[in-house]
């Protein structure tokens, strides 16, 4: 080693392989999003609906325990909501829905309009820097 080499931290090159996949999931994020548009474009209203609606869906799971929520700190989510809200925010579900869609003989273009828009939600979450939630509510490190 020279005395020119730097030296980095792990904290470092945590912060360097976070803000990577921040943007690595931004641009899924935008493709899917991109995606959904298109199915949209080609199958028409019922498409972009449905991808509109699978965009916002994940986050209505917050609704599971709305009335427990002035009970919680700040930036915590009901510990009752949490299942629920993980398993909507897990990009292998709607990615295997899409595997399952693709090699069965179902043919509905606004099926797969939603599960585009429901990837596109969750890339973007993790874009932002909302992941999954601890059993307590509170964001994963």
């Amino acid at each position: 080693m020279t005395a020119t080499m730097i030296t980095q931290t792990p904290t470092a090159s945590r912060t360097v392989t976070r803000r990577i996949a921040r943007v690595a999931w931004a641009a899924n994020a935008l493709f899917w999003a991109a995606f959904a548009v298109l199915e949209g474009i080609n199958h028409g209203a019922l498409a972009y609906t449905l991808a509109a609606v699978f965009l916002i869906a994940p986050d209505l799971t917050f609704l599971v325990a709305a009335r427990d929520s002035a009970r919680t700190a700040p930036g915590q989510l009901p510990p009752r909501a949490v299942p629920y809200y993980n398993t909507a925010h897990r990009a292998l579900i709607p990615l295997a829905l899409m595997a399952l869609y693709t090699f069965t003989p179902i043919e509905w273009a606004p099926a797969f309009a939603a599960l585009c828009g429901w990837m596109a939600h969750i890339s973007a979450d993790r874009a932002f820097g909302y992941g999954l939630r601890t059993k307590e509510g509170f964001q994963r490190d």
